[in-house]
């Protein structure tokens, strides 16, 4: 087993509770207050800008070239992904712009940020790696349950999508070819951001309860 697959598998407990969350759960339904997914856009949009950064600095210092070119195609995705934000932030309202990141998404980005900048490619594509991969398996497992239209569509066939599925892939690629297996740091920076995914579903869930 290559080793993403293996942080991936030694952490579905995480993937599972993220799933079963209340806020996730409300958008397979379509039940979700929409307070509360107004919220949850603001603050992906201002995670998925350190995502972006994060990417951009993994390409700095990625050794082969093909591997800058890489990175700097998933931070493009990136970009595709906060076009939708700001779709959802006219449709609901939401100043994607001016955010006030609560302390769960400040947290992450945090993390995100101080790894790309303390630690060299394979440490930072570990860190970046668990936010596409459980969205896309979100996603998929989202799209198989559903039962219909509802406000909340859109975004289970987004992270439903092949592109998703390709963009989580590319960067489990680099993680098997730039991460360190026997580095410690490896399983527990893969562990923190899963946390940091579960923590940041919950806060979008409590928002206003």
């Amino acid at each position: 087993m290559n080793l993403s697959s293996h942080l991936w598998n030694e952490n579905q407990n995480l993937a599972e509770a993220a799933l079963q969350n209340p806020f996730v759960q409300g958008i397979l339904s379509g039940s979700l207050a929409k307070k509360n997914f107004s919220y949850y856009v603001s603050q992906d949009a201002f995670f998925l800008k350190a995502f972006a950064r994060a990417y951009i600095i993994a390409g700095a210092k990625a050794p082969d070239w093909e591997d800058f070119i890489k990175l700097h195609q998933l931070a493009q995705g990136v970009l595709e992904e906060l076009k939708l934000h700001e779709k959802y932030a006219r449709q609901w309202g939401v100043n994607v712009h001016r955010v006030d990141p609560c302390a769960a998404t400040r947290r992450y980005t945090d993390f995100v940020m101080a790894t790309a900048w303390g630690y060299n490619t394979g440490l930072t594509v570990t860190a970046l790696t668990p936010c596409m991969r459980l969205y896309a398996w979100l996603g998929q497992t989202l799209a198989a349950q559903s039962a219909g239209q509802h406000a909340y569509s859109d975004w289970i066939v987004t992270y439903s999508s092949s592109g998703i599925e390709a963009l989580a892939c590319n960067l489990e690629s680099l993680v098997d070819k730039y991460a360190d297996p026997a580095d410690p740091l490896v399983e527990a920076t893969y562990r923190y951001a899963m946390e940091c995914e579960r923590d940041f579903f919950q806060a979008a869930f409590e928002f206003a309860l």
